[in-house]
């Protein structure tokens, strides 16, 4: 990573860190529990990769820092809230993520299914108030997109897909299928939601989701490399699990070699659709770099 693209993330994170802890409150009463289990899932981990982009995305078109940073935070909460049910008994069963206990390990499982659910509307609240933006249109059309990438035709489409594969083995075109739409749809949100906020031509949003997509495959890539030659302690969370329940992946159908040789084609893919935006691209150029050399 370079030194310029870690000071960009670290000062991105902060903010967004800021705004989350703003946005979600303490609480009290005998609700205050689910509000504790959402502050746990959302607050003080993670590489914040969706809120950059969208920070990044939005600075291409002149939009103001305090809405770019409500995007960023609906978008966090979207996929701090898909990582709180994926880790449940009923799905991937993960005890650790993010080098800590999951939700429903530090909680209990109905808990963190309710941080979740809670995580998922506070997000469509957030866009949909006018401090996101003065234009209602605008946020309308924010709220639509999220809905769209979040919804049965994106993430949660495609972690139905990652179920139904432990007992329907997939195929290259199966496994790209289900990673466009279960990591890639919410990071083609993020990647897009600045040029949604600024209004940008239908060309540049384009541009910005067709990177989004090359990065989000280049980043699952690594992840299922990780998963075979990465421990525990490097990637935060138990590393193995693909293998050990015999799902398909990048890896296992490809190869560690020719995965690794397709995230760095799909990374200098993305880096190409940057080129309608010159150097103010240069951070998410840097990025698509990073993802496909992280060890975590």
């Amino acid at each position: 990573m370079t030194p310029h693209l870690k000071e960009a993330l670290t000062a991105a994170g902060q903010a967004v860190e800021s705004v989350l802890d703003s946005l979600l409150p303490h609480g009290a009463g005998l609700e205050a529990r689910l509000y504790a289990a959402m502050r746990y899932a959302t607050l003080g981990a993670g590489k914040r990769m969706r809120p950059f982009l969208a920070l990044e995305g939005a600075k291409l078109f002149s939009v103001a820092e305090s809405c770019a940073l409500r995007a960023a935070a609906a978008v966090e909460m979207v996929h701090c809230y898909s990582l709180v049910h994926d880790d449940l008994p009923a799905m991937d069963d993960d005890d650790l993520r993010r080098g800590r206990p999951t939700t429903h390990k530090q909680f209990d499982e109905a808990t963190a299914i309710l941080a979740g659910d809670a995580l998922l509307t506070c997000a469509f609240e957030v866009l949909a108030s006018p401090l996101t933006h003065g234009d209602p249109l605008v946020r309308a059309e924010l709220t639509l997109a999220l809905a769209q990438r979040a919804g049965a035709e994106g993430m949660v489409g495609g972690q139905m897909i990652d179920l139904e594969a432990e007992d329907h083995p997939l195929d290259i075109v199966g496994i790209t299928r289900l990673q466009r739409m279960k990591t890639g749809a919410l990071i083609g949100f993020a990647a897009e939601s600045g040029a949604i906020l600024g209004k940008a031509p239908l060309a540049n949003r384009h541009a910005l989701v067709a990177y989004a997509h090359d990065l989000g495959l280049a980043f699952q890539i690594t992840d299922d490399l990780l998963d075979v030659e990465g421990s525990a302690d490097e990637v935060g969370k138990k590393t193995g699990k693909d293998a050990a329940r015999g799902k398909a992946t990048f890896v296992s159908v490809l190869g560690a070699e020719r995965a690794r040789a397709q995230a760095r084609m799909l990374a200098d893919q993305a880096v190409r659709h940057l080129e309608p935006f010159g150097g103010k691209a240069d951070l998410l150029r840097d990025l698509a770099r990073w993802v496909v050399e992280r060890r975590a």
